[in-house]
């Protein structure tokens, strides 16, 4: 009995290591672009770029994305223009063989905010902040996990000892995270008039980097839907030409 109770105990502390190791499971989070039929809601996605543009890009870059990529959450071609015109951008060489700076255009990539890494690492204490193209997508949990981390700042319970520079996140694997927490109450003012909570926020621009990874999600979906209706049809007619073609038989 004891040996029991001891392979118990030590199970139990091994799931808490293992728990702490990895953070706590993300809760499940609504999403529009969940399930088959799922779409985009465009409003979110242009208050999510509007907190990615205002919050994470002095850190994180979505290099995958260009500025005409926009239309794709609902900017005109005005807009983009004037959003890709902030940005400042190499270019060159001219005739006379050498750089210059101009203004970006839609065709550009987004900005990074570093010139290389080693720039970000100084710049952040050693931490590289990655870029966020693909951050939706590439972590376990997706968007429920990019959310949860974002709004999983809380201070460290008794007994726990952060590292120099570090911050207690209840999801992020190991609980200590080198990046502060971003996003703050009312820390942007949406065009739109919409409460700027911290969940508010997270969920916007979560709705936007799950885009910056597959802005072809939409398309993708209704081709599927597509196919699948064509396969209804074709199913219906083979088994009526098979009806028809053994009906003399029986």
């Amino acid at each position: 009995m004891r040996r029991l109770i001891s392979a118990a105990a030590l199970l139990l502390l091994l799931g808490n290591a293992a728990e702490a190791a990895e953070g706590a499971k993300p809760p499940k989070q609504h999403w529009s672009f969940s399930g088959v039929f799922g779409t985009f809601d465009r409003a979110s996605l242009q208050r999510g770029f509007q907190v990615y543009k205002e919050v994470c890009a002095a850190c994180h870059a979505v290099y995958m994305l260009s500025y005409r990529d926009l239309k794709g959450i609902g900017y005109a071609e005005d807009d983009i223009k004037a959003i890709a015109a902030q940005a400042k951008v190499m270019d060159g060489p001219n005739d006379a063989g050498e750089m210059f700076e101009r203004a970006g255009r839609p065709s550009d990539k987004f900005q990074r905010p570093y010139a290389n890494e080693n720039a970000g690492r100084a710049a952040n204490n050693g931490a590289y902040p990655v870029d966020l193209s693909m951050v939706a997508k590439a972590r376990v949990g997706g968007p429920d996990y990019v959310y949860a981390v974002l709004t999983g700042y809380v201070p460290a319970p008794a007994g726990v000892t952060l590292g120099d520079g570090m911050h207690y996140n209840a999801y992020f694997p190991g609980h200590q995270i080198a990046m502060p927490a971003p996003i703050n109450v009312d820390g942007v003012t949406y065009q739109d008039g919409t409460k700027a909570s911290i969940e508010q926020q997270s969920k916007d621009v979560v709705t936007f980097l799950t885009w910056a990874s597959e802005p072809t999600l939409e398309a993708r979906k209704q081709m599927g839907v597509k196919v699948l209706l064509f396969l209804i049809v074709l199913t219906g007619i083979l088994y009526a030409a098979k009806r028809k073609v053994w009906a003399s038989v029986h």
